[in-house]
């Protein structure tokens, strides 16, 4: 045989074998469900401003068999809910944000490792995206986060709340989110924004710099001069954990205040998106880039990180540059169009025929 000839069977041979390594489960099988469950609540955990997000649908799933264990190559679509990162309510009973409010989308991929039971999440890309489906006349409109005449409206509506509160002064952590929308009185606000419990002295006041301070979340609505504010308090020693939930039993404490400001015209909190170029053939193109992880997850979401301002070994501070990117996350380009995964796919096993494996799986909300 001529070394031609030998490179071409040997070819062959490889991708027979790569084929007969790869599974191809169904979308919304148990294993399917517990792997895109674990990447879930890591993605939420890695999350440090804005809202926690759900799953909403599984679009496809690979799984590498290697002597050193499976290894899952996901894809996942998951909704922004208004439950606020810093908020202990659990996942299963928050509420995912209809579309004719602005609904955020987020498309991950993620790996994960599979040694015996135990799940681990090693990489993940992800784009998140405001939903421009169902927009209507007369909704609500989401601002930039760093509107002049919106902050106005926050600060005067944070006000108000200080003067009807009794032995607490608060001050605004981060802004979640703010709109705009036309009513038959003209234009209004609605806010939503994140405050703790402050350190005054004299007339300044600076946020309480302990894990234990009372923080919440206020959402305002109206106008500077007339408004109506209401403020939610986090109680930060419940137990997030429910039947649906894989969250930790123990109480966690949110992480040492930092607040978020905003210099670039953002109209949402994205969700966190590294690099690791080691990984990058293993994900889809949907995202633009890949995230290095190492905390092991054993079936329980993994513990908030602390947040990079205070944290012993900090990340990058979670700055954005004038194009409204992380510096740290570059995403896709605006121009990008959702997947089309096929509604079937080959499921290749070893030793076995071709079976149809059915992806996308099932839409949870919309």
């Amino acid at each position: 045989m001529n070394l031609l000839s030998f490179t071409v069977v040997l070819g062959l041979l490889v991708g027979v074998w790569a084929q007969l390594n790869i599974r191809r489960p169904l979308c919304d099988s148990p294993e399917a469900e517990q792997a895109a469950l674990v990447a879930q609540d890591y993605l939420n955990a890695q999350h440090q401003h804005g809202y926690k997000y759900i799953l909403n649908r599984i679009e496809d799933i690979k799984v590498y068999t290697k002597p050193d264990g499976d290894e899952y190559d996901l894809e996942v679509d998951l909704l922004e809910t208004d439950c606020h990162v810093l908020d202990p309510t659990p996942l299963a009973n928050c509420t995912v944000r209809p579309k004719v409010l602005t609904a955020v989308e987020g498309d991950c991929d993620v790996v994960l490792k599979k040694v015996g039971d135990a799940l681990k999440v090693i990489a993940f890309k992800c784009k998140t995206e405001e939903s421009t489906e169902d927009f209507c006349l007369g909704c609500p409109t989401l601002l930039p986060l760093n509107d002049t005449t919106a902050l106005d409206f926050v600060r005067v509506s944070l006000e108000t709340f200080n003067n009807i509160t009794v032995n607490t002064t608060h001050v605004l952590l981060e802004v979640g989110r703010m709109s705009s929308q036309i009513v038959s009185g003209g234009p209004i606000f609605i806010a939503e924004y994140v405050v703790v419990e402050g350190n005054c002295t004299e007339d300044v006041c600076v946020p309480l710099a302990d894990a234990m301070a009372a923080r919440g979340i206020c959402t305002a609505k109206g106008t500077i001069a007339q408004h109506t504010v209401d403020c939610k308090t986090f109680s930060t020693l419940i137990p997030t954990v429910d039947a649906n939930s894989t969250a930790p039993a123990d109480p966690v404490l949110p992480p040492v205040v930092h607040v978020h400001t905003h210099k670039h015209g953002l109209r949402l909190h994205k969700l966190t998106a590294h690099h690791n170029p080691h990984l990058s053939g293993l994900l889809s193109a949907e995202s633009a880039e890949v995230v290095p992880v190492v905390p092991a997850v054993t079936g329980a979401a993994p513990v908030p990180a602390a947040d990079p301002a205070s944290a012993a070994d900090p990340a990058p501070a979670a700055d954005y540059d004038s194009a409204g990117d992380a510096l740290w996350s570059r995403e896709r380009p605006p121009n990008f169009k959702k997947r089309d995964v096929s509604a079937a796919a080959s499921l290749i096993v070893a030793d076995a025929p071709a079976v149809m494996a059915v992806c996308p799986g099932r839409v949870r909300f919309f």
